[in-house]
């Protein structure tokens, strides 16, 4: 999908709706990780959520994607297959999708992405203007989808590096291995970023105690940071030689 939106010529924009709630089955906190990751790809995307226009009648050639979640596969197929109570979303929106895709049904979606679950429970964590130990991050990555906190079966952040990278870190247990994308945009070496940082899991038994103490571990302190950021400061001050 994203290569689609990439490729349109016209408006694009983005729609989370909320999910309704299933008995044992807790939706993951929508922490604008996807938002803020489509945004630094494309960054003329428009945040539907936040937009005061009626999009029903937008004028633009918009090409919007939302994301519609709910916890059961569907028995039909397009909009028919859609919980009638997200139905109801998109209708006081004014919304009438003209394509629907469902995970394990649609060929345009990969079917390993579409898990069943008794029991689901969610954790999640914003980290604004919080920097990583890089070494500290992987190992605590490592940990969270090996099952050290409990059994994860999926989990998303945005992560800052102190070289003012980040990544989008991905995973499901679904999945042979986690995805690692860098952002395109670098945070500036001057204190802290001020971009979405966040952490979302999902799974059974978390031990969120565990989790939160361990992210404790791995962040940087201000004295640290300045260390890896006034070197950059430094190198980018120095005039560009001439050829």
């Amino acid at each position: 999908m994203l290569h689609e939106l990439k490729n349109h010529r016209g408006a694009q924009g983005y729609l989370r709706l909320t999910g309704v709630p299933a008995e044992g089955l807790e939706h993951g906190c929508d922490s604008g990780i996807d938002l803020a990751y489509l945004q630094d790809q494309i960054p003329d995307l428009r945040d539907l959520s936040k937009s005061s226009q009626d999009l029903a009648n937008d004028t633009e050639d918009l090409l919007a994607l939302i994301e519609l979640p709910q916890f059961h596969s569907p028995e039909d197929s397009g909009v028919s297959g859609v919980d009638p109570r997200i139905r109801s979303q998109l209708a006081e929106l004014q919304l009438r999708p003209d394509r629907v895709l469902h995970f394990g049904q649609d060929e345009g979606l990969p079917r390993q992405d579409t898990l069943e679950f008794s029991r689901l429970e969610a954790w999640s964590c914003q980290l604004q203007g919080r920097v990583w130990d890089p070494n500290s991050l992987s190992s605590f990555w490592f940990e969270l989808v090996n099952g050290a906190y409990g059994d994860v079966y999926r989990a998303k952040g945005l992560m800052n590096l102190p070289d003012g990278r980040a990544f989008f870190c991905n995973w499901m247990v679904s999945q042979s291995g986690s995805q690692f994308l860098p952002l395109e945009q670098l945070a500036p070496p001057d204190g802290r970023p001020n971009r979405i940082s966040a952490l979302v899991v999902q799974g059974k038994a978390l031990d969120s105690n565990g989790i939160r103490s361990t992210i404790a571990d791995c962040l940087l302190t201000d004295a640290v940071l300045e260390l890896h950021q006034a070197p950059q400061r430094e190198r980018q001050s120095q005039p560009t030689p001439a050829n």
